[in-house]
């Protein structure tokens, strides 16, 4: 992933623009440029050999994922290519599922602990990012 650097006064523009908490700055510049949002994550996520792949990781079908929060444990699981909630529900990636855990902005990746089938131990998202 390619990393650009913008002045404060752009990030605070950015960051004004967004319409919700899950809104990423890149769905923001992305609408600014009038380009198309992008592709769900059922159709780019997700990887043949039955998992989803997101930022260069991999998490195959059975992939467990924890956090606790303020004193609660909330759960999910990569399951059909998809990253699914104990609630159920479907989400988009790692901090889409925190902010809605959170109610604010927050880096998933650093968030969620996670144990693929073949791991012994659990351990932190973001230390599988290439």
């Amino acid at each position: 992933m390619a990393t650009v650097e913008i002045d404060f006064d752009v990030y605070k523009e950015l960051t004004a623009r967004r319409a919700t908490e899950t809104t990423t700055y890149n769905d923001v510049i992305r609408e600014l440029l009038e380009m198309d949002a992008e592709p769900e994550l059922a159709n780019s996520g997700e990887a043949s050999s039955g998992g989803l792949e997101m930022k260069g990781v991999f998490l195959p079908n059975g992939t467990q994922l924890r956090v606790t929060y303020k004193g609660q444990t909330y759960t999910a699981e990569i399951k059909d290519g998809a990253w699914l909630g104990s609630d159920g529900v479907r989400r988009n990636s790692p901090s889409d599922a925190a902010c809605a855990i959170t109610q604010t902005n927050v880096n998933g990746w650093r968030f969620w602990k996670v144990k693929r089938p073949s791991d012994t131990r659990w351990q932190v998202l973001n230390a599988l990012r290439p």
